[in-house]
């Protein structure tokens, strides 16, 4: 059977983190904006913002310090820009055709994940898989996620999930047979214990997780055991996936 990989959008392959400080320094021109660690690039955790004023997936910039007002102000802004979600670049030049070059030669099916909220103009998948067009992936099949994203690639009967945040990865490693690859842009190793200690291993690139992927493929074992060579893990963790 080809290889099932699901690939979370923003932080993986959309530089969401860029577009929101762009946005906030429009949005905020007079605010003393001071820049804070950027661990990754994107992704920051979930309760960046008030719970009661966010839909899931909502994050704010990583690499800027904004109130909670300042945040809901940005957030209402994102949902008033017009197809959004295609304004986004790439968090790695050329990254896009690169994962559709290697997919296509590999035979592999691939399926976008993402939870990002709403804007103007055209539903989230629409503008989600034009985006995937323009920048080389042909036919992208896009799934919007609003539950677990364990229970998502269990029901898919993905193989690996690629995601930037470790919760998600965690969520992936419980609830699925899938293996979860974090995208950690920061120190390797500040990668959370929680995540090692079920097998989850991180990458800084997304080139460098596809690199991972055609070498898994071509090794002897299961999948699983390849993965977990190469991710530098120990055998016997919990994590499976299908061979």
């Amino acid at each position: 059977m080809p290889l099932r990989v699901g690939f979370d959008l923003d932080g993986v392959l959309a530089d969401l983190n860029g577009a929101l400080v762009r946005q906030a320094r429009v949005s905020f021109p007079e605010a003393d904006l001071e820049p804070t660690p950027q661990v990754v690039d994107a992704s920051p955790p979930s309760d960046a913002a008030d719970a009661a004023d966010r839909e899931p997936g909502e994050v704010s910039p990583s690499s800027l310090s904004l109130t909670s007002r300042q945040e809901r102000q940005l957030w209402a802004e994102v949902k008033r820009t017009p197809n959004f979600w295609e304004s986004l670049d790439e968090t790695e030049p050329g990254i896009v055709k690169r994962l559709a070059d290697t997919a296509r030669a590999e035979r592999w099916e691939v399926i976008f994940l993402t939870s990002r909220p709403k804007s103007d103009g055209d539903i989230v998948q629409i503008q989600s898989q034009r985006w995937l067009r323009a920048k080389g992936f042909e036919m992208p099949s896009v799934f919007v996620v609003a539950t677990s994203r364990g229970k998502i690639a269990a029901s898919l009967e993905l193989d690996v999930v690629v995601d930037d945040r470790p919760e998600n990865c965690l969520d992936i490693a419980i609830d699925s047979k899938a293996r979860a690859i974090l995208i950690w842009r920061g120190e390797q190793g500040a990668v959370p214990a929680s995540a090692r200690k079920l097998g989850i291993g991180g990458v800084p690139t997304v080139a460098e997780c596809l690199e991972l992927l055609v070498s898994a493929e071509g090794g002897q074992g299961s999948l699983v055991d390849r993965l977990r060579r190469l991710l530098g893990l120990k055998s016997g963790e919990p994590q499976r996936a299908r061979a």
